[in-house]
């Protein structure tokens, strides 16, 4: 009896474990080949596992396919950042995933966002993201030139380190970021330093991640291309202390909280393209625009106001004092973009003495500075940078009036102006642009 107990307790196991083990792939089965549904593992306990989305898949005539399963929604689309990449619509095929296909598109870094009847999602198969402010979008590369040092070579490295300091002229203990160069660890060498400053919705992250400007100064240096130097990326918004995505973020009481903003026309999450925005508050020529930059907002400025001055008074002296740098005028760098080229144009009118680079991308002055550039040319500044995009509708006729003012002045200076708009597409070669030609 006990015997006959046994081997029924024996089969009721069995019957119970052997539906439960997972199914195993017959001996020497290849592994699925790449595309827009590979095998995935087994999904969660009583539920079928579902087949892996592959997107974004770029091809290789440089189109690129986009994916999303979504089997109950009744529209989905894709914006971008690319020309006409705005609310671009998908298909769905018969197992509920949308697709759609578009380009050939350019070597760059591209930015996307998708839309589900009407809501905004990020790519769930996409683990590549960039932030801007609050709005979040996934990337992707097209590979060629013009991406090349926007992507993690295998080359020597820097570092990039977040470091707190005080600031007395904001009344604030703050957060910024420091790239020093591959070497710089090991060694004892001195070297210059290139202050660069963000955009409006920006912080101290956005030329880390949006303008991958570690990967830009790796690969400038690594080339040959630029010499080696520390970049500092500041937080330009003067209420805050540091860039969100680490928690609550402290703010001085009464001001806005930080990101607070609504998204600008043509960001991820609004109609548009990620990345283009549209104009900011107190743009050049706006009304109450301080000569030679615009109007101000919040603690620092919009374009002015004690930001700058704490560059000066707060940055500079704290990087010269705990970083192995040249502690003069002819090592020291300054430019940015939009909201950060107006930061610009006030640091160096106000201080002409502390500067010998100066760069000013995506942004310029529609009054006549001519008396503080010749300041600047008396101090003895040695390059003047000015980048704009053609479709830009910010900084056009400003970026142009501060050309034509260089020009009369007799600074030695460049002026680019490319295709492309108010976008990182174009910060981004500009920064490729001026680094060669600093401390040279």
């Amino acid at each position: 009896m006990k015997r006959t107990l046994v081997v029924l307790l024996c089969l009721v196991a069995l019957a119970v474990v052997v539906p439960l083990a997972a199914p195993q792939a017959p001996p020497g089965q290849a592994p699925a080949a790449p595309g827009a549904r590979a095998a995935a593992p087994g999904g969660r306990a009583g539920m079928p596992a579902q087949p892996r989305i592959v997107s974004p898949e770029v091809m290789p005539n440089n189109s690129v396919t986009f994916r999303m399963r979504a089997p109950n929604a009744k529209e989905v689309l894709v914006s971008g950042d690319w020309p006409q990449g705005r609310n671009i619509k998908m298909e769905k095929d018969a197992e509920g995933v949308w697709f759609v296909n578009v380009g050939p598109l350019t070597p760059e870094l591209w930015g996307y966002t998708f839309s589900v009847d009407g809501v905004s999602m990020l790519d769930p198969s996409n683990a590549n993201i960039r932030r801007d402010g609050t709005r979040y979008a996934n990337i992707f590369f097209i590979d060629g030139p013009m991406s090349k040092n926007y992507q993690i070579r295998d080359i020597p490295h820097g570092n990039v380190n977040m470091v707190w300091y005080d600031s007395p002229t904001l009344k604030l203990n703050r957060r910024m970021y420091v790239y020093t160069p591959a070497g710089y660890e090991g060694g004892t060498q001195r070297y210059p330093v290139l202050y660069l400053l963000h955009g409006a919705g920006g912080d101290e992250d956005a030329w880390f991640d949006m303008g991958r400007a570690a990967m830009i100064m790796d690969g400038l240096i690594h080339d040959k291309m630029a010499k080696p130097m520390l970049v500092v990326m500041t937080n330009g918004n003067g209420n805050q202390q540091m860039a969100p995505g680490f928690g609550p973020v402290p703010r001085v009481a009464g001001t806005p909280a930080p990101g607070a903003r609504g998204a600008a026309p043509g960001a991820p999450g609004t109609p548009g393209a990620p990345g283009a925005r549209g104009a900011a508050p107190g743009a050049p020529g706006a009304p109450g625009a301080a000569p030679g930059a615009a109007a101000g907002r919040g603690a620092g400025g919009m374009m002015g106001g004690a930001f700058p001055e704490s560059i000066v008074k707060d940055v500079i002296p704290y990087i010269e004092k705990h970083y192995r740098v040249v502690r003069n005028k002819d090592n020291r760098a300054i430019a940015g973009l939009s909201m950060g080229g107006g930061h610009t144009l006030a640091a160096t009118n106000a201080h002409p003495e502390t500067f010998s680079y100066i760069g000013v991308f995506s942004m310029g002055t529609r009054d006549d500075i001519t008396d503080r550039l010749q300041a600047i040319k008396k101090a003895g500044v040695k390059y003047y940078y000015v980048g704009c995009g053609k479709e830009d509708q910010i900084c056009v006729e400003g970026s142009k009036n501060l050309d034509s003012l260089l020009a009369k002045v007799g600074i030695n200076h460049w002026f680019t102006f490319n295709e492309g708009g108010h976008t990182w597409n174009n910060w981004r070669i500009y920064l490729s642009e001026l680094a060669p030609k600093l401390f040279q």
